[in-house]
């Protein structure tokens, strides 16, 4: 069986780069597609504000990042759900679609080449932007940073 990682991150260029794996590849019959979804580590204000918290505030802050974490997968399920019905709408079995949340990224590009790299995978589909301009600017674009470092499989990069 031949599998394929599409980078998930909810963002319209995902969304096409979905709609461009169903379109072009759903008609393999030995496919089988992970959509992977990359959390990046909670922002700092969740987890860090220069200080050694005591027991009861270490518990308010897990309880914190534990809802933060809730609500991160809990809008992705939709948005997964939307996902596979595109894959779907173009012919791809259900049960050849599988969901992979990975939810403690330093680095998104990072991570996503190492599954890519481990998975045993043999294309990679990601839209060519995700973030706003002003994030890209100040965390450099994920598409970039993986074509710059190169995956090891081939990958394709939808407008």
């Amino acid at each position: 069986m031949e599998n394929m990682l599409i980078a998930f991150d909810g963002s319209e260029c995902s969304f096409r780069a979905v709609d461009f794996a169903g379109r072009h590849f759903s008609c393999l019959p030995d496919l089988r597609i992970v959509l992977l979804h990359v959390i990046p580590y909670p922002p700092a204000p969740l987890w860090d504000d220069g200080h050694i918290p005591g027991p009861q505030e270490k518990e308010v802050r897990e309880r914190l990042l534990n809802q933060w974490l809730t609500d991160r997968k809990t809008k992705f399920e939709e948005l997964f759900r939307r996902a596979i019905k595109i894959l779907t709408d173009a012919g791809m079995s259900p049960d050849r679609i599988e969901i992979k949340s990975i939810s403690d990224s330093v680095d998104v590009a990072e991570s996503v080449l190492e599954e890519a790299r481990d998975g045993g995978y043999r294309t990679l589909v990601m839209g060519r932007r995700g973030l706003s301009r002003a994030k890209r600017i100040f965390t450099g674009s994920v598409t970039s940073k993986i074509i710059g470092q190169g995956a090891g499989i081939t990958v394709c990069v939808v407008e």
